[in-house]
């Protein structure tokens, strides 16, 4: 006998006499972004895992400036998690690359959602992630700098002209901004501007992948958001929607565009506010906002992709859904008596909801950066009156053909 013979023949004899450990539970690695785990989700994992023995969800939080890098990256290197937590933009970038798998959803389960929820996470007509958290915005107006300027301060305004108007008087009879232009190099200038492109029945791009951006909705969104630079706070250059928002609760802007999350920072002031559908512009059909989802995403090549799949439909399901949007204050993704009940107890949420109707998807690109970029640029050339609205417009629109 050789001597690996020997050692082979040992270990079975020393298997045979020795008792075998339990069998590690299967896990699902799961990436969640944030400062912590939800409340909610913990509680989802505990319920998932008592109704799924064999199964362990291994899960980890990471912080929001590097979650989205670390997911791909991991990706990238063939390691994936089976599960995580990404904003719906990069899900066509990780489906062309094959980094993740379709997510089946039946015509019920599509129709349960708000209005063009799904478009949010569909391109080539499969779905590519499960919907997790959801935002849109309405305007919010300072009451008091309203009545110094001599307006009404129980009626926001309506129509882009309107908001012209108001933040015209509020800066001229006050010497306050009338309104806060965001245009800081961040993801969030291009949703700024969405706000005005899908309140005027504008587009991006269509379901077939045609750039539908030079339009004359666009042109009216871009010209507008440029009549305004005057009366916003100077330099918008230098600010993203958080910082907007940190000189509106500082009772220095007369009306900014911000979603509900502004609304418990608000209760802690003494801001007399008021919160308001978005205006809309010259084209638009009805009210609109940006659609912006965050998606759970399922990695190829782990092999619990069915489980993942199933895992994450669990922790977003009629039932679980709406107790984690409590928690964290989103817009809900689903209508139904839980939302007419909250409308109802808490009337500010009412524009929130309605903008839904006409409202956009985040445009969905293989190259979501280089999306970003493109629009930044374009808001900035005219924000800073280095380019005319109609020429940038063409020149985004011709750029973005190469990151579609």
């Amino acid at each position: 006998m050789t001597k690996h013979a020997s050692l082979i023949a040992g270990t079975f004899a020393l298997l045979a006499t020795t008792a075998l450990p339990a069998l590690a539970d299967t896990e699902i690695t799961f990436l969640a972004c944030g400062d912590k785990m939800q409340p909610a989700h913990a509680d989802f994992i505990k319920k998932w895992e008592e109704a799924n023995p064999g199964y362990k969800i291994a899960s980890e939080v990471v912080g929001w400036g590097q979650c989205q890098d670390k997911v791909t990256t991991l990706a990238a290197s063939g390691t994936p998690v089976a599960l995580a937590y990404v904003g719906s933009r990069t899900l066509k970038e990780f489906a062309q690359n094959e980094l993740i798998v379709p997510i089946p959803f039946t015509d019920e389960e599509k129709k349960s959602y708000y209005p063009f929820i799904m478009d949010t996470v569909t391109t080539d007509g499969k779905q590519w992630g499960v919907p997790v958290a959801f935002s849109t915005k309405s305007l919010y107006w300072n009451k008091a700098l309203f009545k110094q300027a001599g307006l009404d301060p129980e009626k926001p305004p309506q129509t882009w002209a309107e908001e012209l108007e108001y933040a015209k008087t509020i800066k001229e009879k006050t010497g306050t901004a009338g309104f806060g232009v965001v245009a800081k190099t961040f993801d969030n200038t291009m949703h700024q501007f969405l706000h005005w492109v899908y309140t005027n029945n504008g587009s991006v791009i269509d379901a077939s992948g045609n750039i539908t951006f030079d339009s004359k909705e666009n042109l009216e969104a871009l010209t507008a958001l440029k009549d305004i630079v005057p009366y916003a706070e100077e330099g918008p250059t230098s600010y993203e929607q958080n910082e907007v928002r940190a000189i509106f609760l500082d009772g220095k802007l007369g009306m900014i565009h911000a979603s509900v999350g502004a609304v418990n920072r608000l209760k802690e002031t003494k801001i007399d506010w008021g919160v308001a559908p978005l205006p809309l512009g010259p084209s638009a059909k009805g009210p609109g906002t940006l659609l912006i989802t965050d998606s759970l995403a399922v990695f190829s090549g782990t092999g619990v992709e069915e489980k993942a799949i199933e895992f994450a439909k669990f922790l977003t399901n009629p039932e679980n859904q709406p107790i984690y949007e409590a928690q964290e204050g989103l817009t809900p993704l689903r209508p139904g008596k839980a939302v007419d009940d909250m409308v109802a107890a808490n009337p500010y949420w009412k524009p929130f909801i309605d903008g839904i109707s006409f409202g956009g998807p985040e445009p969905l690109f293989t190259d979501y950066k280089g999306l970003q970029n493109t629009m930044i640029e374009m808001v900035q050339s005219v924000v800073t009156g280095k380019a005319e609205p109609a020429d940038a417009l063409k020149k985004a629109a011709a750029d973005l053909e190469q990151y579609k």
